[in-house]
């Protein structure tokens, strides 16, 4: 790897108190330094990627931290400030007051190199994001990506830079980003809007943006996508299962909602009928995930990913590494995923057959409660059924149905708006943990004693939530089980096939 103004660490050097300058010194010769702490009271820290070391033993004053901040820009609205034609980076830590109490001074890189191992992903002009932890290399990479769109490929592009991370301090841009274009942002806030400004105002062909973060900055990502200009960024999160469940940031990768399937569908899949499914197109064709600073997992096809980990199967990808002769070596990886089907019961996806109950009422009360309550119509499509105690006595046919199906009956005195209000707490509030857990030991006691021989044993009695997860835990092993008696001492039976 050719380095390029390596760190132009000594610029750094200049802003800290001398005592604390003259100890780096002895430990800058590697040039892996990645940040150099200083927090009120304590000894100053150098950080490297497998060590950290004490500088001195003198700790750090308010004097100390004085000195820094009298010799650096002005802290922007996310507590960060820079060193003019540097890509170094000052974030500071504030008590309640306001008052500065630590500083992280980060060392900026401009490595030469660092997007070759992306570069053809680049080059096709799909949108690309970028993902890792922290300190892992995101805008190393996104900044030698510019340069190399702007000066290899002769391209368009303007780099979105919030923090002037990306093209440094002060209004002339790092040398790093070659002829790309910077605009910088007043205020994170407004991260979003400058994007679309780019875009309107200025033609470019690509835009360059670090750390989308926020749903309007999502947003905006869709907007300029959908406008034909090419993105090429980073995000929150170390995989794509973290951006999958990230509500705030899963439209990048085309949004998540709950679909109900059909009976028959659901069988088929071998899931239950409320599930989750991308809503839409992903923004970003290509998802990233830097894990290590020269080997990357590709995901070719994000929108085929996306799904693979939403339908718990097989997804696949590519690792890709840089080997000892600087060429990229690639290897074909296939993930497996987990499920993440959405509970039958939640607060976004509760499915509600009404028997003998006011419907207006119960959506005023989860009106009031800010809850999104489904009123359907097709009994076996819910998961809960709501009717009054003297329809509950009767045993209509509907409720035997949902007994049979083992959907949760919950029996109210009347049809007055109070009496919705203590339903749907009790629905949302559900059991303690403690009770779930007894009832659900109890029903695998008993299975093991109906495996063993035993031709039935009767449960305690459970509320309906409860005997709902007994009944699926009995379905699981193989075993029958239904319910008798009566509210509030209903319970489960279990019985040996």
């Amino acid at each position: 790897m050719q380095t390029v103004n390596i760190d132009d660490i000594h610029s750094l050097l200049a802003v800290m108190p001398p005592h604390i300058a003259s100890d780096l010194k002895q430990e800058i010769g590697n040039g892996d330094m990645l940040e150099i702490v200083m927090d009120l009271g304590r000894l100053p820290e150098a950080r490297f990627p497998n060590r950290e070391i004490l500088l001195g033993d003198h700790e750090v004053t308010e004097a100390d931290i004085q000195h820094v901040t009298n010799l650096i820009g002005t802290f922007s609205g996310d507590n960060r400030a820079g060193l003019t034609r540097t890509l170094h980076r000052i974030s500071a830590i504030r008590n309640r007051d306001g008052k500065i109490v630590g500083l992280t001074c980060r060392v900026g890189r401009a490595v030469m190199g660092t997007a070759k191992i992306i570069q053809d992903l680049v080059e096709t002009g799909k949108n690309v994001l970028l993902m890792g932890p922290p300190g892992i290399g995101k805008t190393t990479m996104l900044r030698e990506t510019a340069r190399v769109l702007a000066d290899d490929l002769k391209k368009r592009v303007i780099v979105v830079d919030t923090s002037n991370e990306i093209a440094g301090d002060g209004d002339i841009p790092h040398p790093a980003i070659g002829h790309a274009r910077r605009m910088q942002v007043p205020t994170p806030t407004l991260q979003h809007a400058v994007m679309i400004e780019a875009v309107e105002n200025h033609m470019p062909e690509v835009i360059i943006i670090d750390e989308i973060g926020t749903s309007l900055e999502a947003e905006a990502a869709r907007t300029i996508a959908e406008r034909g200009v090419q993105l090429v960024g980073t995000a929150h999160g170390n995989s794509l299962e973290n951006l999958v469940m990230n509500p705030t940031l899963s439209d990048l990768i085309g949004g998540i909602q709950t679909v109900t399937l059909g009976d028959e569908e659901a069988r088929r899949r071998h899931t239950q009928k409320s599930v989750l499914e991308r809503k839409a197109p992903p923004t970003f064709d290509i998802v990233v995930e830097i894990q290590e600073r020269y080997k990357v997992l590709v995901h070719p096809d994000v929108a085929q990913a996306v799904d693979s980990v939403l339908h718990a199967q097989e997804s696949h990808s590519e690792v890709r590494w840089l080997g000892p002769d600087g060429n990229v070596v690639r290897e074909q990886a296939v993930t497996i995923h987990e499920t993440h089907a959405k509970p039958e019961s939640t607060k976004q996806g509760l499915r509600v057959f009404l028997f003998g109950i006011n419907r207006p009422i119960l959506e005023q009360a989860a009106h009031e409660k800010g809850l999104h309550i489904e009123i359907m119509e097709d009994l076996r499509q819910s998961n809960i059924l709501i009717t009054t105690k003297n329809y509950f006595r009767r045993k209509p046919q509907k409720l035997r149905d949902a007994e049979t199906h083992g959907i949760p009956i919950y029996a109210i005195r009347g049809n007055s708006l109070q009496q919705l209000r203590h339903c749907i707490d009790s629905i949302y509030t559900g059991p303690r943990d403690e009770a779930v857990d007894s009832a659900l030991d109890e029903a695998l006691m008993a299975i093991g004693e109906v495996k063993n021989g035993t031709k039935e044993v009767v449960l305690s009695p459970q509320n309906a939530f409860i005997r709902r997860l007994q009944h699926v835990l009995a379905e699981k092993h193989d075993v029958t089980s239904s319910s008798s008696g009566r509210e509030p001492v209903r319970r489960v039976k279990i019985v040996n096939n």
